[in-house]
């Protein structure tokens, strides 16, 4: 039977900076595969401004994979270009698919200042650009001195890049439009529209109307793919980058490869209605994480009982449009102390998951410290310094194992109760089915009719959350029990 495509982000923020994480992939690949980890989304594997420190959304050099020595290191954050090779093979070798990040919206650490001519912008309405400009130094010449040309001799210059966001001579921080023969001095289009325009998010912000530019980064896609194993990418900070662009280089990209590519954009917007707008802009090339479910999932997990069960999935992406949703309870960016925190508490995490990985719809994506763990340290927005601690999530591997055994058939929702749901999986002649069951509330039931084929038999919670055996009557009913605050994933006995 095929695997169902399940992703698993093999990173977070606060990863240790020791340059072993290739290193583990690699170890780790035989066990992920049993496990039934299908697809795996690696962090940035290209050079950012910060060197070593960096977790790469700081991006510098597309083409230094830690090979070069480069920001005062050769090695990324998470290991040298050998590494990377033989992580991805082995990967491959064990039948994962390998997801590459793509940071396409802004370059940081250039090599050389040169003279500009810019016009400032209100930072709270990018539209409202000054009338008159100002000559200025910047930093937006990129020349990678360390690769000397190696696969590529592009040189990022001014012409290169829409905006920047510091100055000097005069010195000034803020945000400024670039003088750059493109775009009659505007902003692009077909960008979400917070702050009037979003274009501009961070650093020298490349300039995307410049055909220069777009060729290049055609090109390093190209060139990746011939590299690495590359069975697809997740595009960072689209709701800033133009739709049109990204229609056109994920058409490239699709042309080039001999296989299929799973490709997810990060458009990070709490309204369903921006989601779909930019799956119509872009034509429905991509698929996005919804990151409504993600607010609901936070939202419910604060609100235990006062939660309302039955809209989990109300006005979200998985609900409306599922062949282009993405799920997830966590990531990089949503973990705490992060810029959009919003952490989903442990208690409802194994709720969460069944509701991502057990249901017919969507493609899951599972987040590194919730099957390893994680801790760390770092300054809240208030200044203060914290400690954070992720436990691993006990009832995790099983829900993944249990999307490949038996999530499987058609699904049917018992979304009656405010505080307890379930759905039923009927399983197909090769594989069989399931009955989730979860609460936010006290312990309870749901009494579900699975048909005379299920007369008489025996269930028990593949979870281990509930010891009870729970036997169907001539009907194929019974009522399944689940704990207060749990999930409990209900199969035949005779399958364990």
């Amino acid at each position: 039977m095929t695997k169902k495509t399940t992703l698993l982000q093999f990173f977070h923020w606060y990863y240790p900076g020791d340059g072993k994480l290739w290193q583990e992939a690699a170890e780790r690949a035989p066990a992920l595969a049993e496990l039934g980890i299908t697809d795996l989304w690696l962090p940035p594997a290209y050079k950012g401004a910060a060197g070593g420190y960096s977790v790469g959304y700081d991006s510098y050099d597309l083409f230094d994979l830690g090979e070069f020595d480069q920001k005062g290191t050769r090695a990324t954050k998470y290991g040298d270009k050998e590494a990377l090779l033989q992580a991805t093979a082995q990967l491959r070798d064990h039948g994962i698919r390998v997801i590459h990040d793509v940071v396409f919206n802004h370059k940081i650490g250039a090599d050389e200042k040169e003279r500009v001519h810019v016009y400032k912008a209100d930072a709270d309405n990018r539209n409202a650009i000054a009338d008159q400009g100002i000559d200025a130094l910047a930093y937006t010449r990129f020349t990678f001195p360390g690769r000397g040309g190696a696969y590529s001799q592009f040189i990022w210059d001014y012409k290169c890049f829409s905006g920047i966001d510091y100055i000097e001579e005069p010195q000034e921080t803020g945000i400024f439009k670039i003088a750059n023969d493109y775009g009659d001095s505007g902003w692009n289009d077909q960008v979400d529209d917070e702050k009037g325009n979003f274009d501009y998010l961070m650093g020298a912000n490349v300039e995307l109307r410049n055909p220069a530019v777009v060729e290049e980064l055609k090109y390093w896609a190209r060139w990746l793919m011939a590299t690495l194993p590359c069975d697809g990418f997740r595009l960072d900070a689209a709701k800033h980058i133009p739709a049109w662009f990204f229609k056109e280089w994920v058409d490239h990209v699709r042309n080039v490869s001999q296989h299929d590519l799973l490709i997810v954009a990060e458009y990070w917007s709490h309204d369903l209605a921006a989601l779909q707008q930019y799956l119509q802009l872009i034509e429905g090339k991509v698929m996005l994480f919804d990151a409504v479910l993600h607010l609901k999932f936070h939202q419910a997990s604060k609100q235990s009982d006062q939660f309302d069960m039955r809209q989990i999935f109300t006005d979200t992406l998985i609900a409306a449009d599922p062949a282009h949703a993405v799920t997830m309870v966590a990531n990089h960016d949503t973990q705490p102390l992060q810029a959009l925190e919003a952490p989903v508490e442990s208690w409802f995490k194994p709720l969460a998951y069944a509701l991502i990985l057990l249901r017919e719809q969507g493609v899951p994506c599972v987040f590194y410290p919730d099957l390893y763990g994680a801790s760390y340290s770092d300054k809240g927005k208030d200044g203060g310094d914290y400690h954070i601690k992720i436990p691993v999530i006990a009832e995790l591997e099983k829900l993944i194992q249990a999307r490949q055994r038996f999530a499987n058939g058609v699904q049917t929702d018992y979304f009656d109760d405010r505080n307890c749901i379930a759905f039923s999986r009927s399983g197909t002649a090769e594989a069989p089915g399931c009955v989730v069951v979860l609460t936010n509330g006290e312990a309870s039931s749901k009494t579900i009719t699975l048909g005379k084929n299920f007369a008489q038999k025996t269930w028990r919670d593949f979870l281990g959350n509930r010891q009870d055996d729970i036997i169907t009557d001539a009907q194929g009913s019974a009522a399944f029990p689940v704990n207060g605050g749990s999930v409990s994933v209900w199969v035949l006995a005779e399958l364990l």
